[in-house]
């Protein structure tokens, strides 16, 4: 996909108005000036932010469409991908969980420079990640295989959540190594940006065999019960 396609794509959406042209625009230039400071993206993408990055991450949207108004948490968001191009669209509460410093502050920065009050920064590991409800969707793009990626995070989301996790050309690799322990709707969407990436979709997920986390305390145990209707 090449930058004028990326933009006519967008311009052909739903979602698209002056508003969120005028946010993404601002967050591309926001990513592009911190570059220069921090390893945002790779020298070789910054031609291609739009296609690459921008419009990679917002064709996420478009597989949430019956989803729209519950909490999104976006894992290892760094700099801003998918997390703050979902949140310059969706008005609903996202948290983007990043426990690198720098990182971190810079999605701060843009929160506030994108008018984003429904977004929040978790400064912290995935695993010590706390939410009052189960995500609605749960998203994450180059953060980790699917085999260290779901039993880190599964605590986030109940049956119910969509998970939403842009791959490379190992994809059904990742989903078939995690069968094994795991049980849900799986699918593999292709990349409307790269012919080699796909999209693996994940809906009721659940462990096959239930493990009981060392040194649980007694309140999560009871949100996990609460969650799962127990």
């Amino acid at each position: 996909m090449t930058e004028e396609e990326a933009r006519s794509w967008l311009a052909a959406q739903s979602w698209y108005d002056q508003h969120v042209a005028d946010r993404l625009a601002l967050f591309a230039d926001l990513v592009l000036d911190e570059a220069d400071r921090q390893n945002l993206i790779s020298a070789a993408s910054r031609d291609q932010i739009w296609s690459r990055h921008i419009v990679d991450s917002a064709q996420l949207l478009n597989l949430t469409t019956d989803q729209t108004d519950g909490l999104w948490i976006d894992l290892g968001t760094g700099a801003g991908f998918p997390g703050i191009v979902v949140a310059c669209v969706r008005s609903a509460p996202i948290k983007f969980v990043e426990m690198r410093p720098l990182r971190s502050a810079f999605l701060v920065k843009c929160i506030h420079a994108l008018a984003l009050p429904h977004a929040e920064v978790c400064s912290t590991k995935v695993e010590r990640v706390e939410a009052d409800r189960p995500a609605q969707i749960i998203s994450a793009r180059a953060y980790a295989p699917l085999d260290r990626l779901l039993p880190s995070a599964s605590h986030l989301g109940d049956e119910s959540s969509r998970w939403l996790l842009p791959k490379g050309r190992n994809a059904m690799r990742e989903v078939e190594a995690v069968r094994r322990d795991w049980q849900g709707v799986f699918h593999v969407e292709q990349s409307i940006t790269d012919a080699e990436s796909a999209i693996v979709t994940i809906h009721k997920l659940s462990r096959k065999y239930p493990v009981r986390a060392p040194g649980l305390s007694a309140a999560k145990r009871m949100t996990t019960a609460r969650w799962r209707g127990k």
